[in-house]
């Protein structure tokens, strides 16, 4: 019977999370957006067709993994070294800021808790969220505007990039120190030990992948084969290192993203993630939150979450830029850029729930600064480019009257 129910929560959840993603996407939001949407209607808030079930976690958790190891195999290194000292100091500052921020909202609203205290890592782990960035939106805008390829578009780009990377290190180390049995320098040395061995594991991993790949060009062995390797680091991580399992399927991801058949493997991968484990992933964090527990403090810790979370990045990012000589207008620009929220959110979000280190109803928060970021981003960019295009056009046109005139005097 429980086979049966399974079968039919399944059903549930891929229809509506499809048709919340469509109409999600036709009102120019993100598809994950009304995927989210849709598990808070079909779950216990709403209509209780569908449970969180054992069953259901373990998707979602192979979800979050492909979806990690899909960020990873997306990553440009050759972009991200030309880029170099800027993009990583814009995003360096961009995720102590929004960590700083988090951290200090929390314990604004519940107390400052004893370093090392469980309360503690909470408050860091609230801060955690606010380090992800989500530069989906951001890049659709640019390239609606056409200003992916300037300066500023490549700035932003490469600096989520390694955003999204400094961001999984730092969960890394929190959700290390948070385990009791651990001491900070186990978390360090056990974090370390990882990236060497991911290192030399890679390097060999990467020499292997790319002689198959060369021997037998696209074929379908290459992508199983990548999954197969993402699942293996995932678990070595989790096991063996202490590291959360979406790391390792990160650096999986990064290893495998400079063979000729990484497009490929990734093509593969959305499928997968496009056809079941990403809607059930982002379902079941409708499924997940709770916002019958909605109190007045916590809308009230939920609005200032979001404030803090756009304001941090804006402030953190957009200050490097202008240090970095941008003029205050792109600097703005590079800010604004990097606020949106998303899928990395969401997973940060599930490894703080599994370990304990966060509530089913925050998860409200983190919803609510996914689909404000969402909207706001595209609004703000697109008025910041209208004026300065206005503002350009009508420099242009006073230079050609000054010219006229000069002309004819």
């Amino acid at each position: 019977m429980e086979a049966y129910s399974i079968l039919k929560d399944l059903a549930i959840i891929v229809i509506f999370a499809k048709i919340f993603g469509i109409v999600a996407r036709k009102l120019k939001a993100p598809q994950v957006v009304g995927e989210i949407i849709a598990g808070l209607i079909i779950g216990p808030c709403i209509l209780g067709l569908v449970q969180q079930t054992e069953f259901i976690t373990q998707m979602a958790e192979i979800g979050v993994i492909l979806l990690m190891f899909s960020a990873g195999l997306g990553t440009d290194l050759k972009e991200l070294l030309r880029t170099g000292p800027v993009a990583f100091l814009i995003a360096l500052v961009g995720v102590f800021v929004p960590l700083l921020g988090g951290t200090l909202l929390y314990m604004g609203f519940y107390g400052v808790s004893p370093l090392g205290s469980e309360e503690f890592y909470k408050a860091v782990f609230i801060g955690v969220i606010m380090t992800a960035t989500s530069v989906s939106i951001t890049v659709q805008t640019l390239k609606e505007l056409g200003k992916l390829k300037s300066k500023v578009g490549v700035t932003i780009l490469s600096a989520a990039i390694i955003d999204d990377v400094i961001g999984i290190i730092v969960l890394t180390f929190v959700v290390g120190f948070k385990n009791p049995q651990n001491n900070p320098l186990s978390v360090i040395i056990n974090t370390v030990l990882f990236f060497v061995f991911a290192i030399l594991v890679g390097f060999v991993s990467y020499k292997v992948f790319k002689w198959v790949d060369q021997k037998y060009p696209h074929t379908r062995r290459i992508p199983i084969a990548g999954m197969a390797y993402c699942f293996a680091l995932a678990y070595i991580a989790e096991r063996y290192f202490g590291i959360a399992d979406i790391t390792g399927a990160y650096v999986a991801g990064i290893i495998l993203c400079s063979i000729n058949d990484s497009d490929y493997i990734a093509e593969k991968m959305d499928i997968n993630s496009y056809m079941l484990f990403g809607p059930i992933f982002f379902a079941s964090i409708g499924l997940k939150t709770d916002i019958s527990q909605m109190s007045m403090s916590l809308l009230l810790f939920s609005i200032g979450f979001v404030i803090v979370a756009l304001i941090s990045k804006i402030i953190g990012c957009g200050l490097v830029a202008k240090v970095c000589r941008f003029s205050n207008s792109d600097s703005i620009k590079i800010g604004i850029g990097m606020m949106t929220r998303g899928e990395v959110a969401l997973i940060v979000a599930q490894k703080g729930l599994a370990v304990g280190l966060l509530t089913d109803v925050y998860f409200t928060c983190v919803i609510l600064l996914i689909i404000v970021s969402s909207i706001a981003t595209p609004i703000l960019l697109k008025l910041l480019y209208a004026k300065e295009d206005t503002g350009k056009a009508t420099r242009d046109h006073e230079a050609f009257l000054y010219r006229n005139d000069r002309e004819e005097g």
